[in-house]
């Protein structure tokens, strides 16, 4: 997981590439006096590339503003941003590492330590985040990216007091509780983690990714009906969330309702061959599964060809 600053809040990209929604705000670039027009306009245009997923559009206008004006700390954020979406968080170092001697920004900081991470310098990386989450008041997406790099390294109980320490400052911040209900299901705590999250889904009832991880709980626990309840919501808030429907769909096979269950797995099949391991692993795994001996035979099943 990589939280990432857009000038306009903070969202998630998750580590298998895909952007995680529900707590982006959007904001405008802010003004300044001596900001000139052009480059003010190439760093509007910066964000909402940036927004729309278009990192290498968001990489150039960034360092354009950037040329024109070395101390622009936006402009490094979101230069920053644009380079580790495409995994080359090495590059980002330097213009984040200027930025942060210019300015004693926790977003900047941040991001250092995200960009750290990715290049493969954890401990500086984590050295970093400390630094930043010993800030006050907190800023709480310094927690959540320290806990990932923690998480990422093994040291999940680590992981899990950086998140509860975050928690004792700002214990409103559902994004903080995520990711406390997250690592609690990795150490297979499963009542700790359902607990979070139905606290969670309540405050903010509307967030899909509350619903999908609260649905993976109760699949776990063997509770189909409520996961495919929760599967549902989600799908509704999000419907091309194609994880969340092999989770309804691994669902449905063990309720017995086998054409919804396959039909769900040909959907979630559809967003790319990324998804073939998992909806294979649902249709196999299941009790009212099928079997086939060998995976081509599986992947024409799921494509709907003919075997």
């Amino acid at each position: 997981m990589l939280l990432v600053d857009t000038r306009a809040g903070w969202t998630l990209l998750r580590q298998d590439g895909n952007w995680c929604d529900g707590h982006l705000v959007t904001s405008p670039v802010p003004k300044h006096p001596s900001f000139p027009s052009a480059s003010r306009g190439h760093l509007e245009r910066a964000a909402l590339a940036l927004r729309m997923q278009q990192f290498a559009e968001a990489e150039q206008l960034a360092a354009e503003v950037l040329r024109a004006s070395r101390t622009d700390t936006a402009a490094a954020s979101i230069l920053a941003q644009a380079l580790l979406a495409q995994n080359r968080g090495g590059e980002a170092i330097a213009p984040l590492e200027k930025a942060a001697r210019r300015s004693s920004d926790a977003s900047i900081e941040t991001l250092l330590g995200a960009a750290l991470g990715s290049a493969g310098h954890q401990a500086e990386a984590i050295e970093q985040l400390r630094r930043t989450t010993a800030r006050r008041p907190p800023f709480t997406p310094a927690f959540q990216e320290l806990a990932s790099q923690l998480a990422k390294a093994g040291r999940v109980d680590e992981a899990i007091a950086v998140v509860e320490s975050g928690l004792a400052l700002a214990p409103e911040t559902i994004d903080l509780q995520l990711d406390l209900a997250r690592l609690h299901l990795h150490h297979d705590e499963r009542g700790k983690a359902r607990a979070i999250l139905l606290n969670a889904r309540e405050a903010a009832p509307g967030r899909p990714d509350i619903l999908t991880a609260l649905a993976r709980v109760l699949l776990l626990d063997g509770e189909y009906a409520a996961a495919a309840d929760a599967c549902r919501h989600a799908l509704g808030l999000r419907p091309d969330d194609a994880m969340t429907r092999a989770d309804l769909a691994a669902c449905l096979l063990e309720m017995g309702e086998r054409d919804a269950g396959e039909a769900n797995l040909r959907l979630a099949l559809r967003s790319g061959p990324q998804m073939l391991g998992r909806t294979t692993f649902a249709l196999a795994a299941s009790s009212h599964g099928r079997f086939f001996f060998r995976p081509s035979a599986v992947a024409k099943f799921l494509r709907g060809e003919p075997a």
